[in-house]
């Protein structure tokens, strides 16, 4: 049996401050909603690639052992657009494939984000040709480019971190914003 001469006392000069303007009010957490949904969404991107040519072999690198994308919370790859938030567009479109493109992009669940990989998918690289789409910008919206042809896994993985930047900093409302409805109109996407 242990017996304690002391008795139990609790510190009774505790302040408490008050909450500054703007951090108070009924529903306020420690953290604001859009910071912490844009802290999960950054950490787990599934990446749909779309690769066409010579690029697609450098993002088959990033995935590899070496690079291992997945420590980036990208370790689900997916090819069907329904599952994916990110487009990868790797390599030559041509512009009979801009439409097929298009379709996966509008088949892609919002919010979803595009990386245009290489020189080709950017500005239509070396293939200055009537049958090559002149950067896919012109029938998509473009988030990211990674320069380089082909770009290093490097490159394909600053890109991705550009994108966690971006997934992580935008705002729950800015898909419904009236700005971003009037961009998927000027692509004629509705």
């Amino acid at each position: 049996m242990i017996h304690n001469n002391r008795p139990v006392s609790h510190n009774t000069n505790v302040k408490l401050v008050d909450m500054p303007q703007g951090f108070q009010g009924e529903g306020f957490m420690t953290v604001q909603l859009s910071k912490a949904v844009g802290l999960a969404r950054k950490n787990s991107i599934w990446p749909l690639p779309f690769a066409t040519s010579c690029c697609g072999i450098e993002f088959m690198a990033t995935m590899g052992a070496t690079y291992d994308l997945s420590r980036f919370g990208s370790e689900r790859l997916a090819f069907t657009p329904r599952q994916c938030d990110m487009l990868l567009v790797m390599g030559t479109i041509s512009k009979k494939m801009a439409p097929v493109l298009r379709q996966v992009y509008i088949q892609m669940a919002e919010p979803r984000w595009v990386v245009a990989v290489g020189a080709c998918a950017s500005s239509g690289g070396i293939f200055d040709t009537y049958s090559v789409l002149q950067g896919i910008d012109q029938v998509i919206p473009v988030d990211v480019y990674v320069p380089g042809c082909p770009p290093r896994p490097e490159a394909i993985i600053d890109g991705i971190m550009r994108v966690q930047d971006l997934v992580e900093t935008e705002s729950i409302r800015r898909r419904q914003s009236p700005e971003y409805q009037e961009l998927l109109n000027s692509y004629g996407i509705s």
